[in-house]
């Protein structure tokens, strides 16, 4: 019994830490501005050159975010958007387009 103890408590602070991971959407939303020229409010783009990203999920979004801050994905517009984004803010951003019904939600999009 006193074993399952600090499993129970190893648990809790691991889906504590996974929680907070996951991104803040309400705050992903204020931060977008910038974001919805190019891929709008909704996360479907409006010109064929910018990519769909709403409903896109959350980890591929951010993985995208953090190699162009990097500079490992190239894109001149994406890294002058993410230069001075915080690992926060790229979570928020990434859980706010997540939690859109876009297009690939949908399934809309044409190959």
């Amino acid at each position: 019994m006193n074993k399952l103890i600090p499993a129970a408590l190893a648990a809790m602070a691991l889906s504590a830490t996974l929680a907070h991971a996951a991104g803040d959407p309400v705050a992903g939303k204020e931060k977008a501005a910038p974001c919805f020229a190019c891929h709008a409010e909704n996360g479907i783009s409006v010109q064929p050159i910018y990519p769909h990203i709403g409903g896109q999920y959350a980890d591929y979004l951010l993985h995208s975010l953090k190699e162009y801050k990097a500079g490992t994905r190239q894109n001149a517009i994406m890294q002058g958007m993410v230069a001075a984004l915080t690992e926060q803010d790229m979570q928020d951003l990434a859980a706010y387009f997540a939690g859109l019904d876009g297009a690939l939600k949908e399934g809309t999009v044409q190959p």
